[in-house]
């Protein structure tokens, strides 16, 4: 009774406040950006569970990059913050006189954080031959006494199907170095940086290489030099395809300008990445290198029994879910999406992707924990999909139950939001306001969506946060500044 009592009294006590806030939003709506828009808001006490401002808060949008945080949340809940993934170095065969007569295999277990710039000792000056997995690995194969493969390096990423992206994905984010795809195994964060000599303004820049080194690309280069402080470019292709388009515009008068795209078959480069560096070191490989997709399409998958060499681990999942948001990686989001669909204990005859196995454990989930999962939408785990739909009020009852007594990992999730103002994604946001430091919040953005979710802390108690606009019109960046005096209004 007396607990009732408080929160009673709470709440009376903010109604005066609460009521003052319908000026700022009235205030934001009023914009002429916002003439068509859809917003959505709402404010819980993490204390109480009590709403103490919402407006709209049950209209379905689309959250961007906050969906992280259902995905980041469940992974957590589900996995455990120590979770490894494994990759494992294998091969079948013998070992004769120096000799495999067999083949080497990489084993993956879709871990999408193997040689990825985000866990080096110094990220900007990184390169992919810096990474420290593949001395190792080719240490462990002297070590075995192989001074030859007859065989061949074969990468077996079976543990995920071949969809890498979301089929809800639009065109321009095909290729793109945010829109990689996820795999049973990937590598430097399936990311390849393109470097250009631009020239004079009006020319098409020069491609001077890739690094790693990616042969089997052809680009088609439709690029253009101009009096220009920053790109505004597209490198575009689908999965598994070699063929890179280049479009757009990029500063002039640059040597080696770097721009980033996607890896189109990361299984399959990090078997001839790997039998290149063993050729490297002196170890003779005679096979091709292939991968589980290749060879199962033409039923040539080797099912013979494989001997251990060396196994790889992952970060722990709470590193992992760190850079999943403060820095918004999408591959880390939607590999852990899959990586849940594991888990999934389908109805026989049942044809369900890797993705869309990942979508229902995190449902069932959430619907487990009590949560309403009818407005929730996933076609991913990143976000990335403008078919993706969330609501403020779910999002908001997931955060308050990350930080009650059921949540499992409520202090790992708690880290791995950025600090706006200082941090991250959300470096840029409230800076220099008084909720610089004091607001805890995961943002999403893609064309014409705004969002952000999280915790702030005023006066000692804890609040979650969930904020969405869809459709406005206008610079990205003002909206940003509309939202700001938004938040230093209502706290």
């Amino acid at each position: 009774m007396h607990t009732k009592l408080a929160i009673l009294c709470l709440c009376l006590c903010l109604l005066p406040a609460l009521a003052a806030q319908d000026q700022p939003v009235k205030q934001l709506l009023k914009i002429g950006t916002m003439r068509g828009a859809s917003f959505s808001l709402m404010v819980k006490d993490v204390g109480s569970g009590e709403a103490l401002y919402e407006y709209d808060a049950d209209r379905e949008l689309t959250p961007a990059s906050v969906l992280k945080l259902v995905t980041s949340a469940a992974a957590l809940e589900l996995l455990g913050e120590d979770y490894r993934y494994e990759t494992a170095l294998e091969y079948d065969g013998k070992i004769v006189n120096g000799t495999l007569e067999g083949n080497l295999y990489i084993r993956g277990s879709g871990d999408p954080t193997l040689g990825s710039s985000h866990f080096a000792e110094n990220r900007s000056g990184y390169t992919p031959d810096r990474n420290t997995f593949m001395p190792q690995w080719i240490q462990a194969v002297a070590k075995a006494g192989i001074r030859r493969i007859a065989g061949a390096v074969i990468a077996d990423e079976s543990i995920f199907d071949t969809e890498g992206i979301s089929m809800k994905w639009v065109h321009e984010d095909m290729g793109s170095y945010y829109g990689a795809g996820s795999y049973g195994i990937s590598v430097f964060d399936n990311l390849y940086r393109l470097y250009l000599n631009t020239g004079v303004a009006g020319s098409t820049p020069e491609i001077v290489e890739t690094a790693p080194a990616m042969p089997a690309i052809h680009f088609h280069n439709y690029l253009k030099a101009a009096s220009v402080k920053t790109d505004s470019c597209y490198i575009v292709g689908a999965p598994f395809a070699n063929d890179r388009y280049l479009y757009g515009v990029i500063p002039a008068g640059k040597e080696r300008f770097p721009i980033r795209g996607d890896i189109p078959d990361p299984a399959l480069f990090l078997a001839q990445y790997t039998s290149d560096c063993l050729r490297k070191e002196g170890i003779d490989v005679e096979g091709t290198p292939t991968c589980y997709r290749i060879l199962s399409a033409g039923n040539n998958w080797p099912t013979g029994e494989r001997k251990a060499l060396l196994t790889t681990c992952s970060p722990t999942l709470r590193e992992i879910v760190r850079i999943v948001n403060e820095r918004s990686h999408n591959l880390f989001a939607d590999a852990l999406l899959k990586t849940l669909g594991l888990q999934y204990k389908g109805k026989p005859g049942e044809v369900i992707s890797s993705m869309g196995k990942g979508v229902e454990v995190v449902k069932a989930y959430w619907r487990e924990r009590g949560l309403d999962v009818s407005s929730l939408r996933m076609y991913d785990g990143s976000g990335l999909a403008a078919a993706d739909k969330v609501t403020a009020s779910f999002v908001c009852r997931l955060l308050c139950y990350m930080m009650g007594s059921q949540a499992r990992q409520p202090d790992a999730f708690l880290a791995s939001l950025p600090k706006a103002g200082l941090e991250g994604s959300a470096a840029n946001f409230l800076k220099g306001s008084p909720l610089q430091g004091k607001a805890l919040l995961k943002s999403g953005g893609m064309s014409g969506v705004r969002s952000f979710a999280g915790y702030v802390t005023k006066d000692g108690r804890q609040y979650a946060v969930a904020v969405f606009v869809n459709n406005y019109s206008g610079e990205s960046r003002l909206m940003l500044r509309n939202l700001e005096k938004l938040f230093v209004s209502l706290f």
